[in-house]
């Protein structure tokens, strides 16, 4: 066996069993499922896939595994768009809701199945008379509106493959993904709503089309109604082609490993990776973790995934997953702390939501806000709570449990990744106890390791988090590079899957995710992972949110550079700083222990909310600043830099 390689510091040991009301009731409710999947794990996803979806043709072979080229459920052909709205509607539940959809400014709209159904056709017949064929590309840069998600399965209907731009990206990421695409077709709108004011879209498309040259036509959403040029014969108003359209359109049959879509991720180089899923699988697993993993009755359910559609956790569960299953979904276009802090839990008491879906750096956002903002509301109606994104850690966790979910939600916090496609470790909210800041274990039917440098498990303590089987909504590669996909997946340790997290196992068997590989620091010879250490400082009761980086160190090769926020009522003394530091300390251990603790107003994050440590390190170090531009609030840096030239150091 292994040896453990990252240090294990952090000790958890309060747990949470289901609630018996919770199990009495929920889809899954034993661990059944679990020896099932592990006697004959094909034979587990092969009838899931029968069960969830409706497939025109059957398969004739559940999995052809060339390593690393997996093909599922080949000879199956389905259509994405009939799975999600027609069988429902065909079924009589077309008087459905399937999306409530709310703008930032408070205008709202209900959109049924049939209505949905209805829209999908128009458009999908709307890019046919724009040239749009199967096999085509076609990028989506669009607000959080329900055209979104029409454009998407409209793309479905026709067997198109979509291409989702995160719409806080700058004309340089269109200009990347359109060309590396080469999409024929771009569907934008004039602009959408943030913070109160105009995000204008259009514009950014004008910058990149002149070198994009795959282009031929740009459909335009009125949104915002702010001014935009239109370029006769080359941009459309969506409005106008909508009202000429045809809603007839029948969906095309595709292929189980058709393209579905495109998601480009950030590499290591700069030219980003285009993650290509496919038809079958990706939806087979999708759809049935949708269901036993949030515990969907879609008859009484209002489930709300608070992300953007721009990343893969829209595409699984916003759109895919939810309309598979006939759920009732809840879209909202703008920011938590627009027109107030509470406009999450006014949504959630509007609406009756039953299922939150969000991601840490928003429930540490919350809590620096305070937990007065979600008491203004009744949240009753929650019963099943989830987060995504990165590790959370226990005492977000535990404010998550405690103001949110009123101490009697179940917490399921997901790992996966776009690449995954789907949840890969997850508790099952009818049969897991839980522990906060754990994601519990494996899927059933996912194969997980955690490895040692030379690729031998390890049975207790920290490593690298391998999978070791394929699974049904895995990539099929990226985009024109296959050889760019083994190495950057495959080659670490040969017959995994490794992606660059860090994982431990407690003695209970549980998983521990412990961030990225690259963030891990090297501390007197000790492997300290950021998480930990970030993690014991929220701990600390003035903290809300914290951020961890390695410097380098003449003595210890590197020190902990610790930034965090205070929550509202905490003033930044160098006594209560000083706590804090030593705090860690005795939580984890003084190998831990920060060198210094930055007081910051905010931490650089992207528009996705996740926090880029990169450009926390070249603070640390004094260098200058990396690439900024992806950032939700560029001027927060040189305000940390501040911060950081006054902070006391250790002596």
């Amino acid at each position: 066996m292994g040896e453990p390689t990252i240090e294990d510091y952090l000790r958890e040991n309060r747990t949470f069993p289901p609630p018996p009301e919770f199990v009495a009731r929920a889809v899954v409710a034993d661990d059944s499922i679990y020896a099932e999947a592990e006697a004959d794990f094909e034979a587990f996803w092969a009838r899931r896939a029968r069960e969830t979806l409706t497939w025109y043709d059957d398969f004739h072979t559940v999995l052809e595994w060339d390593l690393p080229f997996a093909k599922w459920f080949v000879g199956g052909t389905l259509n994405v768009s009939y799975n999600c709205l027609d069988r429902h509607v065909e079924a009589g539940r077309g008087g459905k809701v399937a999306y409530y959809w709310e703008g930032e400014p408070g205008d709202t709209r209900t959109i049924t199945y049939a209505e949905l159904l209805e829209e999908v056709c128009r458009f999908a017949n709307v890019l046919k008379s724009l040239g749009v064929q199967q096999g085509d590309r076609v990028a989506i840069y669009m607000p959080m509106i329900p055209e979104l998600p029409v454009a998407m399965l409209a793309c479905t209907r026709i067997g198109a493959a979509h291409s989702v731009i995160f719409g806080g990206f700058s004309p340089d990421s269109i200009i990347d993904r359109v060309n590396d695409a080469e999409a024929k077709l771009i569907v934008t709108a004039d602009g959408g709503f943030r913070r109160g004011t105009v995000s204008a879209l259009k514009p950014n498309v004008d910058a990149a089309i002149a070198s994009t040259p795959s282009v031929e036509h740009v459909v335009v959403v009125r949104r915002t109604e702010n001014d935009v040029s239109m370029v006769e014969g080359r941009d459309h108003w969506y409005h106008d082609l909508m009202a000429e359209a045809s809603a007839d359109c029948p969906p095309v049959k595709m292929d189980s490993e058709a393209l579905l879509y495109l998601l480009y991720t950030s590499g290591t180089t700069a030219k980003p990776k285009g993650i290509m899923h496919t038809t079958g699988g990706y939806l087979a697993q999708v759809a049935y973790t949708h269901k036993v993993v949030f515990d969907l009755h879609p008859d009484d359910d209002v489930y709300w995934c608070a992300a953007d559609i721009g990343w893969v956790t829209g595409h699984s569960y916003i759109v895919y997953g939810p309309l598979t299953n006939g759920a009732t979904s809840v879209i909202y276009e703008g920011t938590p702390d627009t027109p107030g802090r509470d406009r999450l839990w006014a949504i959630v008491e509007k609406y009756g939501v039953t299922q939150l879906y969000t991601a840490p750096t928003a429930i540490r956002m919350f809590m620096k806000w305070g937990h007065e903002e979600p008491e203004k509301h009744d949240l009753s109606s929650l019963r099943l709570l989830g987060t995504v994104g990165e590790p959370i850690n226990p005492e977000a966790w535990m404010w998550y449990y405690r103001y949110i979910g009123g101490e009697r939600c179940p917490i399921v916090d997901t790992w996966w990744q776009t690449e995954t496609g789907a949840h890969m470790i997850t508790p099952l909210p009818g049969v897991t106890t839980l522990k906060p800041g754990s994601a519990t274990f494996a899927f059933p039917g996912i194969g997980v390791e955690v490895v040692d440098d030379h690729g031998r498990p390890v049975e207790r303590g920290g490593g690298y988090l391998t999978l070791t089987r394929p699974w049904p909504a895995m990539l099929r590669g990226i985009w024109g590079d296959p050889d760019r996909y083994r190495e950057t997946y495959w080659s670490r340790f040969p017959g995994r899957y490794f992606a660059g997290d860090g994982c431990k196992i407690d003695d209970d068997g549980y998983l521990w995710l412990l961030g990225r590989v690259d963030d891990v620091m090297n501390v007197s010879g000790h492997r300290v992972s950021t998480t930990e250490v970030e993690s014991a400082l929220v701990d600390h009761e003035a903290v809300a949110e914290a951020a961890v980086v390695g410097a380098s160190d003449p003595t210890t090769g590197q020190a902990i550079i610790g930034y965090v926020i205070l929550k509202q009522r905490f003033e930044p003394t160098p006594e209560l700083v000083e706590e804090i530091r030593q705090h860690v300390a005795v939580k984890i251990g003084p190998t831990a222990r920060p060198r210094t603790v930055v007081v910051v107003p905010d931490l650089p994050k992207t528009r996705s909310g996740k926090i880029m440590r990169r450009l926390l390190r070249d603070v640390a170090e004094g260098r200058q600043l990396g690439d900024t531009t992806t950032l939700a609030d560029a001027s927060v840096v040189e305000e940390i830099r501040q911060r950081a030239l006054e902070a006391p150091q250790e002596d």
